[in-house]
């Protein structure tokens, strides 16, 4: 029983004895074992390994890449012009007992510290190489790998390799932009002004064009328009002629009865003489001649061998001058009608 005693301590001091010497490599990172400060074993690959315990220590770093912000920084390209820079850095442990010999006990705090410091060397010389034009366009990758491989060959030393380097912000410094916004606002202003002047000379020439235009078809419709008055004043003359022609009574009497509708109006008034011939057809019973067609129908029964007496012969009185205001008659002399001509 006491041997039982005594053993389970013995036991247990062994077991914690085998689990502190045994440790277990990730994929995700990289070991050292140390004695006495000294690299003894690098495991990079994943797995269970065994330490001497309480004599060799276990480091372990980051197998991962890693990424770095740089602080702004202010270079002067070739045509010194003065920009603020900010920079993006990726990169990772390449040589881990070369890394822990240059960074020491720190590790990735103080590698940090040095990849910034060799970050910013090597894009004050690419940089400092170029004008501001380059660094500024957007076709600045090949500044960016030049960067990179200037900063690789320098970080081969802490047992760094530098993957990539990226130019996150490239301004220009807060003293600077005020005139170059001014700069950039005249640069504006002069093409806008440019635009406006070539603008209106296009306006100008369009105007003039159209106006042109207009004045065309105005006189070609102007023209086609006369023709067309024309030939249908003339289309009225003559039915008005063969009207007047085929039955000059009924187109006296006509015509008469449309200068009535148009002169006497409702608050119209007309001074005339009573036995005017303007007002003919009004005062006659039979405006058509009636009676004198049957007169005329008597006298051609009458035989030819006896003429009428001149002494009975009633002549035409003599037409009235038409007052003033009176339409113009368009019968023909010697009828006695009044057929008063259109109001316009």
């Amino acid at each position: 029983m006491k041997r039982l005693t005594l053993l389970i301590p013995v036991v247990v001091i062994a077991v914690a004895v085998v689990l502190s010497s045994m440790f277990v490599v990730d994929e995700r990172e990289n070991v050292l074992v140390l004695q006495f400060g000294q690299v003894k074993q690098v495991r990079e690959e994943p797995g269970l390994y065994f330490r001497i315990p309480f004599i060799q220590e276990v480091v372990r770093y980051d197998a991962r890449i890693l990424g770095l912000q740089t602080q702004p920084l202010e270079v002067t390209p070739a045509d010194d012009r003065r920009l603020v820079v900010d920079a993006f850095a990726r990169w990772r442990i390449e040589d881990v007992q070369r890394f822990r010999q240059a960074v020491g006990v720190e590790g990735i705090r103080a590698a940090q510290v040095r990849i910034e410091s060799i970050l910013n060397a090597a894009i004050r010389q690419v940089l400092g190489s170029v004008p501001s034009g380059a660094v500024l366009s957007e076709n600045r990758t090949g500044l960016m790998n030049q960067t990179r491989d200037v900063a690789r060959r320098e970080a081969l030393s802490l047992g760094v390799d530098v993957i990539d380097v990226r130019l996150t912000r490239t301004d220009l410094p807060e003293q600077n932009l005020a005139a170059t916004y001014a700069r950039m606002r005249a640069e504006r202003e002069r093409e806008a002004a440019d635009e406006i002047a070539r603008g209106n000379e296009a306006a100008q020439r369009i105007r003039a064009l159209a106006d042109r235009t207009v004045v065309e078809l105005v006189s070609s419709a102007t023209r086609d328009s006369e023709i067309i008055r024309g030939e249908a004043d003339a289309q009225r003359n003559r039915v008005y002629a063969e009207a007047f022609g085929r039955d000059p009574e009924f187109f006296a009497f006509s015509r008469s009865m449309t200068s009535y509708e148009r002169a006497l109006g409702a608050n119209s008034a007309m001074v005339l003489s009573p036995d005017s011939d303007y007002f003919r057809f009004l005062r006659e019973s039979d405006p058509f001649g009636a009676g004198a067609q049957g007169a005329t129908s008597a006298a051609a029964e009458v035989p030819a061998e006896a003429p009428a007496p001149e002494a009975e012969a009633d002549p035409a009185p003599a037409a009235e001058p038409a007052p003033a205001g009176a339409p113009a008659s368009t019968a023909p002399a010697g009828t006695g009608l009044a057929a008063p001509a259109e109001s316009n």
